[in-house]
Order: C-alpha cells, then sequence, then structure tokens
C-alpha cells in the first residue's frame, strides 16, 4: 500500500489536531453541562417526587374522609333504618354513592341501583380487597361497569358484622381538581431551579473568563514572552485575586531574571576588566625587561616592584571575587557562633596598626566588652576589615576611624562606623554598595581597592539577617549604620 509522504503526514495530523480541537469542550463548559446536568436531575426528579406525595396526601385525606362515612352508615344501617335512607339520599345530591355486601363480596345494597340482586359479585375489587385484608381501602379513578364513568371507591370491613360498606365519589372536575397538586408550589419549585442555575451560570462564567485568561498567560509563559505589559483582565474575585497574584509573582520573577542575567553579564565584564588592568601592567613591565637586558638594576628593581604591586592587586581582586561567590552560592551553608565583636575589633586594630601610623590615623573602638554576635566568624571580620580598609585608604590623613555601639535590642545591635575624612558628594551615596563602583576610578585604582569591598560588607551583614546604611557624618566623612543579630 502507498504511505503518504511525510510533509502530506504532517500535514493531515495538523488538519486532525485542529478538528479534534473544535469539538473539544473546555473544563468549565464541560463541568457547567455536568453540574447543570446533575441538579436539573435532581430538582425534576424532586419535583417530581413532591408532586406525587402531594397527590397521595390529598388522595388520604379524601379516602379518610370517605372512611368516616363508612363507619356511619354502618352505625346507620344496623340501628336506624330511616335516618340511614335519609343519609344515603343526600350522599346521592353530592354526587356520592353508597354500596353494602357481606365479606363473600356479593351486594345487596346500591344507592343508584333499583336491583342491587343483579350486581356482579366485587369481590375481585381492589378496594374490596384491601378492606378484606386491612380494614379499609381505596381505588381511584376506575371505571364503574354498573354507572359508567370513572369513580373515587374507598371500601372498609366490619368482620363482626359480616358487612363490607363501600362509598364512591364521581370523578368529576371538582374532585380531579381536589386531587390535583398545587400547580403554583410546582412552578415556584421550577423557577427556583432555574434562578440557581442562572447563578450558578453566571459564577461558571465567571470561571471560564478567569480560565481563558490563564490559559493566555501560561502560553505567553511557555514562550517566554513578557507578562508584565500583557492584556490579562481576571475578575474581581477570590479566583481573580489568586490569579492576579500569580501572573503579577510570574513577571516579578521574570523580571528578576532579567536582572540577574542582566548584572551577571555586567559584572562578568567588570571582571574582565579589572583583571586585564594589572596583568596588561605586569606583562608589560616583564616585556619591557625582557625586551632590555642591558637595563640598570635600578630600573628593573623598581619595575619588579610595580609589577609586585600589580600581582598583590590582582591577588587581592581574586580573594574578593571568591569571597562574593561564596556569598552569592553558598549564603545557606555558613556556620555561625558565638562572636565577641569587641575581641573582632582588636584583632583588626592590630592587623592594620602599621597602615595607621603609616597615615597618622587614629581607630577608636567605643564597643563593650563581650558584646556576642551570633554569625559567621569570616564574614564578621570581612565586614569591620572591608570597612577599616576602605577608611584607611580613602578617609585621609590624621583622621580618626570610630566605631560604636549605641544600642540594642532584644534581638539585635546596632553598629556605627565613621571617620571624619574627606568623605563623598551626596550623589554618590546611593551607588557605594554597588559592585565595581568607584567615585573616582583613577583614584581608586592607585590605592589599590578593588571596588568589592563595599558590596562585600552589604552582602555579609544581609545573610546575618541585618540592615545597613551610609549618609554624610557630622564631621564630614561616611557614616555606616547597621544591624547584627545577638
Amino acid at each position: 500500500m502507498r504511505r503518504n509522504p511525510p510533509r502530506i503526514r504532517i500535514l493531515l495530523r495538523r488538519k486532525m489536531k485542529r478538528e479534534t480541537g473544535r469539538h473539544n469542550i473546555s473544563l468549565s463548559s464541560g463541568l457547567f453541562l455536568i453540574v447543570a446536568t446533575l441538579f436539573l436531575s435532581f430538582a425534576l426528579l424532586f419535583i417530581f417526587f413532591q408532586y406525587q406525595r402531594e397527590k397521595q396526601y390529598r388522595i388520604e385525606i379524601l379516602n379518610t374522609r370517605l372512611q368516616g362515612y363508612n363507619r356511619y352508615i354502618c352505625d346507620l344501617w344496623t340501628t336506624d333504618t330511616a335516618s340511614f335512607s335519609r343519609y344515603t339520599r343526600r350522599l346521592d345530591d353530592e354526587g356520592m354513592r353508597v354500596t353494602l355486601m357481606n365479606m363473600d363480596g356479593e351486594v345487596f345494597y346500591d344507592s343508584q341501583a333499583s336491583d342491587s340482586k343483579h350486581l356482579n359479585n366485587h369481590l375481585d375489587r381492589k378496594e374490596i380487597q384491601q378492606a378484606i385484608k386491612n380494614g379499609d381501602g381505596y381505588d381511584i379513578k376506575r371505571s364503574s361497569s354498573t354507572m359508567g364513568g370513572k369513580w373515587f371507591y374507598s371500601a372498609t370491613s366490619f368482620p363482626e358484622k359480616h358487612l363490607i360498606v363501600r362509598t364512591s365519589h364521581i370523578y368529576d372536575v371538582s374532585l380531579a381538581t381536589m386531587l390535583a397538586s398545587d400547580n403554583g408550589y410546582l412552578l415556584m419549585a421550577l423557577a427556583m431551579s432555574i434562578l440557581l442555575l442562572f447563578i450558578y451560570y453566571l459564577y461558571m462564567r465567571r470561571l471560564k473568563l478567569n480560565i481563558r485568561q490563564l490559559s493566555i498567560f501560561a502560553d505567553m509563559a511557555e514562550k517566554n514572552q513578557d507578562v508584565g505589559n500583557a492584556d490579562i483582565h481576571f475578575t474581581d474575585d477570590e479566583l481573580g485575586d489568586i490569579s492576579r497574584n500569580i501572573v503579577g509573582l510570574y513577571a516579578r520573577l521574570q523580571n528578576s531574571e532579567d536582572d540577574k542575567t542582566r548584572l551577571k553579564r555586567q559584572l562578568t565584564q567588570n571582571i574582565a576588566h579589572e583583571l586585564k588592568t594589572p596583568v596588561s601592567s605586569i606583562r608589560g613591565y616583564l616585556e619591557t625587561i625582557i625586551d632590555n637586558p642591558d637595563m640598570d638594576e635600578q630600573t628593573k628593581a623598581d619595575f619588579m616592584g610595580r609589577c609586585y604591586d600589580q600581582s598583590g592587586r590582582l591577588s587581592n581582586l581574586i580573594s574578593d571575587i571568591t569571597m562574593l561567590s561564596k556569598i552569592d552560592e553558598a549564603s545557606g551553608s555558613f556556620t555561625t557562633e558565638s562572636i565577641d565583636i569587641s575581641a573582632l575589633l582588636e584583632g583588626i586594630r592590630n592587623d592594620v596598626e602599621l597602615q595607621l601610623e603609616n597615615k597618622k590615623m587614629k581607630f577608636l573602638i567605643l564597643v563593650a566588652p563581650k558584646t556576642i554576635v551570633n554569625g559567621n566568624q569570616m564574614l564578621l571580620y570581612s565586614i569591620f576589615r572591608n570597612l577599616t580598609d576602605n577608611a584607611i585608604a580613602y578617609a585621609g590623613e590624621g583622621t580618626t576611624i570610630t566605631i560604636q555601639c549605641p544600642k540594642e535590642d532584644s534581638n539585635n545591635y546596632w553598629f556605627v562606623f565613621s571617620d571624619n575624612g574627606t568623605g563623598v558628594p551626596e550623589e554618590h551615596l546611593p551607588h557605594l554598595f554597588e559592585r565595581f563602583y568607584r567615585v573616582d576610578k583613577g583614584r581608586s585604582r592607585k590605592l589599590g581597592g578593588t571596588g568589592l569591598g563595599l558590596a562585600i560588607v552589604k552582602n555579609a551583614v544581609l545573610i546575618h539577617g541585618g540592615t545597613i546604611s551610609v549618609k554624610i557624618g557630622r564631621a564630614g566623612g561616611l557614616e555606616f549604620r547597621f544591624s547584627l543579630p545577638k
């Protein structure tokens, strides 16, 4: 058998898919049809049940009334013949018929038959059989072989008197109306059912709208399209609020991922640029030395010293990049312990003592002994050490570095790290914690800065659950305020 070429098969599959899609019923439509069908079925069954129940109730009322007539007729038949005749004539006038028979079903009296002896045996009649078995019985809308037309029969047996009394009422319009169910109730029940179904339809319509909008959103998300400015509208209800929150969260995550991608790209470019500068300098100095073998030792030593300085700057840069990578990628893996901040600061002061002396700077620690912080030793050291190095590098000669802990609460200590140096212009303050941001790029590189120190400080504080800010101090320098947990 000849097979269709691949392209034709693809087209056929697409056509079948489209045709299938046309006949598919949406989730909301299918749910509405199922619930509506079940609801209408239940409503109709309930209405039918109530109709039959009310009809039976009315029949029972009529039968009870006729049973009362039967008992009264039995008493009159055995006690007062004249009263019996008057009473049966009155019943005749009201369209009712009285029949008397023995327990064998043989009729010996009928108020509307001239000769009761010719009447058939009634033992096979439904109401008679019920009366013999249960004491009373009835049959509704059965044709009479004697009188013609349809009648309502109610029979009562009196075994002690070997007597069965049957009262019949012609099934005319008035009786049919009396036995009929209340149409007003049925109409009201039907109207309520339709109203509830309409309300449900409105609800399902809102649900369908939300589902359709979510489907549009899912399609856009699958195609990685921007949903931030998409024309997607949800209803003003709980489901609509949840849907809007989902779309908003996705949009924020989408923007966040875009920002992360942009920042990573920018960071990579900055790192490449920052690494290129010292590497190029080292390469240039070494090439100069190699190309000039007759260079005097003093110049050669000077070039080698510059290579050493650049290699130190390169080492510091790599160290800071490594620290930031650890903070970004393994923030939850840092172990914590109780750290005495006053002791840590004393250690930092000893580490930078020579630098402080060279710049004639003072280092004041106004932190009470045994100020215990629950944190990571390495990160806490990097916070205070980077702030110190930054102040030493840029505050200026003869300035004073002050570290205080002016307040605390039940959960945190609040530290103030300040200097009375030259500071920076106020427009630079919002950017000081950005990676590779420099107020004066040439000056920063000359002083050996990597542009990552304050970024490390901020991230280390955030990992500890604290906050940090910077402003121009009263003495003119920079003032860093940050919190650390107890």
